[in-house]
């Protein structure tokens, strides 16, 4: 990794699904929303660009981080911090874990399964004669 790298980070959560409750969260989020020393806590921690995107009740965060990022290691301080503390007790009434997210764990990372780039469409055969398995449909293709 060069110099001035950063690491993508794609995680996910849900929201009660409850359009008060949802509406409520945007309104924490938009500019100016979220208190500065909760702003100020990412920064220090190596998060450099946060996004958060929303569909329905899910949500996904784009955070890109300094290589030296310790996720753990912010969750620590983030534990002694009492402003923190208070805000993600309160971003706890809107948010919903993943059925699937271990107890300790609220913003579950994604796996990247697919990138454009290290996708070569010139070497691709017709990808209608490709093998399919049982589980994966074809739009289109015919056996």
């Amino acid at each position: 990794m060069s110099e001035g790298a950063t690491v993508s980070h794609v995680l996910l959560l849900d929201l009660v699904d409850d359009a008060e409750l949802i509406a409520a969260y945007r309104e924490w989020h938009r500019p100016g929303g979220p208190p500065s020393a909760v702003t100020r806590q990412i920064l220090a921690s190596g998060i450099v660009a946060m996004t958060i995107w929303q569909t329905g009740d899910r949500l996904v965060m784009l955070m890109e981080t300094t290589p030296d990022f310790d996720p753990v290691a912010k969750a620590e301080r983030d534990g002694h911090d009492a402003d923190v503390q208070a805000w993600e007790r309160m971003m706890d009434k809107f948010q919903k874990r993943l059925p699937f997210a271990p107890p300790d764990v609220k913003w579950v990372p994604a796996n990247r399964i697919y990138d454009l780039a290290t996708q070569t469409p010139a070497d691709e055969p017709t990808f209608r004669n490709r093998p399919v398995s049982p589980t994966h449909r074809v739009i289109g293709a015919t056996e």
